[in-house]
């Protein structure tokens, strides 16, 4: 199965009612704005859609919900990840992936492996693994860097079945190695929004985004601008984004994204524990940017 991952994926977050449950009818309006902003692609259960917290029917449902109403048949990444090797693989053997084109897994986290530990991590995924593979490194979260090196030893070592990393390390000296060294039909996608323009400039296919669930169509003009060439329709579309960026990563992720959804009318502004919703202040700051700039 190929999938294509140029352009614009969105990390989607997962809504929750007042009482805590996943809210489906409000995830299937998050899909319906999300399509239609022109996003190219879904990416389900990631860190943003707070699967950490969610049970393991919880997850598989909100993915067969997404599949099910996904009413252009964008391309369905699906997160699967962890820092139990065996586990990670027995997760991936085990969950109903029908409709799904790929699979995203994050590096270990907690126990933070050396290079060589990662190396081997992912090739008995990969091994294994039923669907392709986005290599995930977001050392912001999980504690340890994946070098460009080891990226690429992956890349190298398993074509077509390690397809694409998302590469959120906000080191942009550590893309540039691996876009000149990646081997033919290798995706390389910026994991931070606010750099995905720089990435893109340097030879990168886009990235996935959590500010393309709030504002997705500003993200998708952008981001295809530039695919296409087109800094001078890009850059201002950069600067329009970018404090409102920031602000949706300023009291921890998906934080700021469900204010901001919220604040659109989209999704309830609920999250579970240990995250609380953003405060008032930020709040504020959210409205003055989609207002400044009509996002």
């Amino acid at each position: 199965m190929s999938i294509n991952l140029r352009g614009v994926g969105v990390a989607l977050v997962t809504p929750f009612t007042d009482g805590g449950e996943v809210d489906y009818p409000a995830l299937t309006s998050l899909i319906d704005h999300i399509t239609a902003g022109g996003v190219d692609y879904m990416v389900v259960l990631g860190t943003t859609g707070e699967p950490a917290t969610m049970t393991a029917e919880e997850r598989h449902q909100v993915v067969r919900h997404c599949v099910a109403h996904n009413p252009r048949h964008l391309p369905i990444v699906v997160g699967i990840g962890g820092n139990n090797t065996a586990e990670v693989i027995r997760t991936m053997q085990t969950f109903d992936l029908s409709g799904v084109s790929a699979i995203l897994s994050v590096t270990p986290y907690y126990n933070k492996p050396n290079q060589a530990g990662l190396y081997a991590h992912f090739s008995a995924l990969l091994e294994a693994a039923p669907l392709p593979v986005i290599l995930y490194n977001v050392p912001g979260r999980t504690g340890v860097n994946m070098t460009a090196e080891t990226t690429l030893r992956l890349a190298h070592a398993f074509p077509g079945r390690a397809i694409a990393v998302k590469e959120a390390s906000g080191i942009l000296s550590q893309a540039a190695y691996i876009l000149r060294d990646r081997p033919k039909g290798f995706f390389v996608l910026s994991g931070e929004d606010n750099l995905a323009l720089a990435m893109v400039a340097m030879g990168g296919d886009g990235v996935i985004s959590v500010s393309a669930n709030v504002f997705p169509d500003t993200m998708c003009c952008m981001i295809h601008a530039a695919l296409a060439g087109n800094t001078q329709q890009a850059a201002p579309l950069n600067l329009h984004l970018h404090e409102a960026t920031d602000l949706l990563f300023a009291e921890g992720n998906p934080v700021g994204a469900k204010a901001a959804l919220a604040i659109k009318g989209i999704i309830g502004n609920n999250l579970r524990l240990p995250l609380v919703p953003a405060s008032e202040g930020l709040v504020a700051k959210l409205k003055y940017q989609i207002d400044r700039y009509g996002l």
